[in-house]
């Protein structure tokens, strides 16, 4: 499993997080959809998954919706991702 206490890339702690394991498409990407409407540009999520369709699913929410996916991560069937919004 992935270790929920990981820090982005560049050292520093994300400004939210949401945990997502367990759900499965189309609820992970809604519950992003919710988070973000709460962040300001700049500010990193991190968002914790079990469901391999997040693996497509992230990367397009982030590129049509323009924010930048600056790490994921799979490990034994967790995947990671931090996302800065743009």
């Amino acid at each position: 499993m992935v270790d929920p206490r990981d820090t982005h890339p560049e050292g520093a702690p994300p400004d939210f997080e949401l945990d997502t394991t367990g759900l499965y498409c189309p609820e992970p990407i809604m519950l992003m959809h919710n988070r973000v409407r709460d962040m300001h540009a700049g500010q990193v999520l991190k968002v914790i998954a079990s469901d391999p369709a997040t693996t497509r699913d992230v990367p397009k929410f982030c590129h049509f919706l323009g924010h930048e996916l600056i790490h994921r991560q799979e490990h034994d069937g967790s995947y990671l991702y931090f996302i800065r919004l743009g």
